[in-house]
């Protein structure tokens, strides 16, 4: 018989090589259209942008100084020109200048010393826009001045992070929540079947449930609106010790505040030479929590397809399996689920690992924060699947119906609560009622017919008795309509 021959690795095409560069990761190949946002703010490139920022920022607040004078003695005032031209140079940072910086680290190998040099450049060339009297060439040695690289850093990453946060993930998570609370309110009043424990309880409706996730998923939105990014400038161990030993005249601290306020961060007065890091395990932990409470609904949403309760509305052309053609498989939601559960290990990873630094500096968080684009981005590509599942999404009331109406022992809680209420209210006869409806309902079926029976020989009052005698599964929803109208 003839056998298999594997093709030895030697003798194949090295893909490694192939051009442009194949992704070795999902977000950057298949699922680059959905996470692709996030690039403006978390990837290699956006960090040398905001880099760069920050050190034209910090050189403007040098020469701009105090109302006494610029903040390094003898430093030229800049021009709005002059400021316009640098602040330019951060706006046009793209291709050719993201290969030119790359250029240079190779011979710095130092990331941070790369983008000093090529700020350095762009002084340098200043004339060439600005014409010869422009001061910018002379400006070189403020560049970077006083500065650790986790000046530059830390700043940086707060202000990646809170564009990535602001811009592209929480539009993202409030566009769904406003769907899944829309979802609610259609059907808030479409009765369904519970299942505690997996078992026939207490009926709600499909939009009450739905709401109780929308509500729960939109607290952690607030509280990921309300998250601070914090940011410090103050050398290499916190002392402020260059500057003074530079410039004793000028209040660091001042000038350090007033800058990172005026990027828009809050300033961390206390540190070693990194910022803390605390804020950034706050808001992933938040994200986590967001990104479970989604997983939550995912779960809930395939169990109820499983169920029937939701079709899916079949795609024109696509296909759900290989070799079983009648499929529609809830791939959206299982998608999410693997891609939330690989976020929240990144994140439990982030907040775990930044919060800690050997003595006044190790460099573990160096790595560790160059993951935070994969970790909000297996987390937006979550929340884009789960959209697109909703979408695909139609209730079988039909079936719904059927299910309630083949568990009428769910009315025991209700028949047993009206005895025990009759019974305060003095009425005879309503003795054990929960140990009696156990007897009567327990592991077992039954019918309309047999529960408006058990009622008639109670002995319950009139109005009580005729209350539920009306009572089926399907009406059994107590004010869960209401709940949703009141606090969607």
């Amino acid at each position: 018989m003839p056998t298999s021959q594997p093709i030895p690795s030697s003798e194949r095409a090295s893909l490694a090589d192939v051009k442009p560069p194949i992704a070795l990761g999902p977000l950057d190949g298949r699922y680059r259209a959905a996470v692709s946002p996030l690039v403006d703010h978390l990837s290699e490139a956006a960090l040398n942008r905001e880099r760069l920022h920050v050190e034209v920022e910090w050189l403007v607040a040098l020469t701009d100084g105090t109302p006494d004078g610029p903040a390094v003695p003898g430093a030229p005032r800049l021009s709005d020109a002059e400021k316009t031209y640098l602040r330019g140079v951060v706006a046009d940072f793209a291709g050719a200048g993201i290969a030119e910086m790359a250029e240079i680290e190779r011979e710095t190998v130092h990331d941070v010393k790369a983008v000093e040099y090529f700020l350095k450049r762009r002084l340098a060339a200043a004339p060439g826009m600005l014409g010869d009297d422009t001061v910018l060439p002379g400006v070189g040695e403020l560049v970077h001045f006083a500065c650790t690289s986790e000046d530059i850093n830390n700043l940086s990453y707060a202000l990646m992070v809170r564009g990535a946060v602001t811009e592209v993930w929480l539009p993202a998570a409030r566009a769904l929540v406003e769907q899944i609370a829309d979802m609610a309110r259609e059907h808030a009043a479409v009765p369904m079947l519970s299942r505690t424990h997996g078992q026939p309880a207490t009926p709600t409706t499909l939009g009450k449930e739905l709401a109780v996730l929308a509500h729960r998923l939109r607290r952690q939105v607030r509280r990921i609106e309300g998250a601070e990014y914090l940011g410090k400038l103050n050398g290499a161990t916190g002392t402020y010790g260059a500057h003074l030993a530079a410039v004793p005249t000028t209040d660091w601290p001042a000038l350090s505040r007033s800058f990172v306020e005026g990027l828009g961060l809050t300033w961390n007065p206390l540190t070693t030479q990194i910022e803390s890091h605390d804020w950034q395990a706050e808001l992933y932990a938040d994200v986590a929590r967001f990104n479970r409470i989604l997983h939550n609904l995912a779960t809930d949403v395939w169990t109820y397809i499983s169920l029937g309760f939701f079709t899916q509305i079949p795609v024109a052309g696509a296909t759900g399996s290989s070799t079983m053609p009648h499929k529609v498989n809830p791939i959206r939601f299982e998608n999410a689920e693997a891609n939330l559960e690989i976020s929240c290990s990144l994140l439990d990873t982030l907040s775990a690992t930044l919060v800690t630094s050997r003595l006044q500096r190790d460099l573990t968080d160096s790595t560790t924060q160059r993951n935070i684009g994969p970790a909000f981005g297996h987390s937006l590509l979550a929340i884009d699947n789960v959209r697109r599942g909703l979408t695909a999404l139609a209730v079988n009331t039909t079936l719904l119906d059927a299910d309630l109406d083949e568990n009428w022992e769910v009315l025991g809680e209700a028949i047993q609560s009206a005895m025990r209420a009759a019974s305060v209210a003095g009425v005879a006869g309503m003795e054990n009622p929960y140990e009696r409806l156990k007897e009567l309902t327990r592991g077992q079926r039954l019918t309309g017919d047999q529960m408006r029976e058990f009622v008639a020989g109670l002995g319950l009052p009139d109005d009580v008795a005729e209350r539920l005698a009306g009572m089926s599964p399907r009406s059994y929803v107590g004010l869960a309509e209401k709940l949703v109208a009141d606090h969607l």
